[in-house]
């Protein structure tokens, strides 16, 4: 674990003195390098479940795909923003940079730490950098609005959350991954202690995010840079999924009789927020809606705790983890040369940049789930599982999977086919860093469909 936490903190020096022509180009270099090395982490030996580094920090199967899929990413968030913070003064430049190295540093300590509590704290660290890069590189004057609300939401979510686990540490005596899951059954029967469960997942709901608690997440993803848009789609809504799946463990029995109205509100969430998708004008809140949804599948995968729900869960969560963060980069690509993300201003992009047309079609079958994708995968254990819980399941995940490919099919064709409007004149070519960028984004979710196997966590 400290041969990558160590190299990214001495990113954050190196990229304050670097020289200025050589910045942008050691950072990705440097970055990619870590998240090459990352990939250690999925040569699984060890038999007890987890391998550690010390007593504090530790990878397990379940951990190991969120981490190396957060490593991997950052070296992309900066090749993504190259050309739209080219212009901006050298300081803030590396402010920026600084900023997607720190989230690193806060998500890798999140995703490998062995005490709640610690998880806790990086849980709220890797709101700060992802705040500032929101409200102060944000595309416009809504963006303060946009962070309040990202702050709100997840600070209303987690203080319960604080409190829950001290109550938990009271009981228990420990808080720590590697003995809880040892630990004999809590006796829960009073009716603080459905508050108490409650208290437990709310902020994990809410980061998710679950539909009703989910109104920061299109603002936030709007007015975000676009690397502010990969993190947040790629990473820090799985935060939310892997809390859970470490929380669900302990809070047995309760579980059983609690989860149903938030598998009703996840499941009801796929339909509402897919309805949405099919009206929206603007691109990036298209593709925000279109998480919110994916995340509802999420939840009720592991909501009704089976092993193949939970699953269909991580490979999911890391298969939308790529494809939406190569969406978001595809809607810059089309941002950076238009200066709009409504969909009718931008037609008929295929005439014009017809290799780009290619990945947005890519994306968008991945997407929708085409097989033989891990989107597929992971849809398909959930909605098995989630028939196998109850038969009156298959209305709403079935509903949900047209619905889907209903508005992916949308987004192509309004972005890419037709006329194009007159207006479109003079557009920059695609360069080769922004295929290099899309390029990285899909071959994973491919090579996943080779050894799935990587990402099934440890419940199969």
């Amino acid at each position: 674990m400290l041969k990558v936490l160590i190299p990214t903190i001495m990113l954050i020096p190196t990229t304050w003195m670097v020289n200025k022509k050589w910045l942008w180009t050691t950072s990705t270099y440097q970055s990619t390098l870590i998240s090459i090395i990352s990939l250690t982490w999925l040569k699984w030996d060890s038999e007890t479940g987890w391998s550690s580094s010390n007593l504090y920090i530790a990878t397990d199967p379940l951990s190991t795909p969120l981490l190396v899929l957060s490593c991997w990413l950052l070296p992309l968030m900066i090749l993504a923003s190259q050309n739209h913070m080219i212009m901006e003064p050298l300081n803030r430049q590396r402010s920026y940079i600084t900023l997607l190295i720190s989230l690193q540093v806060f998500l890798t300590l999140a995703f490998g730490a062995t005490e709640i509590i610690m998880f806790y704290v990086m849980f709220e660290a890797t709101l700060i950098p992802t705040l500032v890069i929101i409200t102060r590189w944000g595309n416009q004057a809504e963006r303060l609005n946009a962070g309040v609300y990202f702050l709100f939401y997840t600070l209303a979510g987690s203080l319960p959350l604080l409190v829950a686990l001290l109550i938990l540490q009271k009981d228990l005596g420990t808080l720590s991954l590697l003995t809880t899951q040892y630990t004999k059954p809590l006796a829960l029967n009073a009716w603080g202690d459905k508050i108490w469960w409650a208290g437990c997942i709310l902020a994990f709901l809410v980061k998710m995010p679950l539909y009703g608690v989910h109104l920061w997440l299109p603002k936030a993803h709007v007015e975000a840079p676009v690397a502010g848009s990969m993190v947040l789609a790629a990473v820090l809504l799985k935060l939310g999924g892997y809390g859970m799946m470490r929380m669900l463990v302990i809070l047995n029995p309760l579980t059983k009789e609690l989860a149903y109205p938030f598998i009703i509100l996840a499941l009801w969430g796929i339909i509402m927020t897919g309805s949405i998708c099919l009206r929206q004008t603007d691109l990036k809140s298209m593709i925000a809606y279109s998480s919110v949804s994916h995340m509802g599948l999420v939840v009720s995968g592991i909501m009704i705790q089976t092993p193949w729900g939970f699953t269909g869960a991580i490979i999911l969560m890391i298969a939308h983890g790529l494809v939406s963060s190569a969406l978001f980069c595809l809607a810059n690509t089309n941002y950076e040369r238009t200066h709009s993300r409504t969909l009718l201003l931008a037609r008929g992009m295929q005439v014009v940049l017809p290799l780009m047309a290619a990945w947005w079609f890519i994306a968008n079958l991945a997407n929708m789930a085409l097989p033989p994708l891990p989107n597929l995968m992971g849809e398909l254990m959930i909605i098995t599982s989630m028939f196998n819980w109850s038969h009156w399941s298959i209305i709403l995940t079935g509903l949900g999977t047209l619905i889907t490919a209903g508005y992916s099919l949308y987004m192509f064709l309004m972005t890419q086919r037709g006329k194009p409007p007159n207006h479109i004149i003079g557009l920059d070519p695609s360069h080769s860093r922004e295929h290099l960028l899309i390029t990285m984004h899909l071959i994973p979710v491919l090579l996943l469909v080779l050894k799935p196997e990587l990402m099934w966590g440890w419940c199969l």
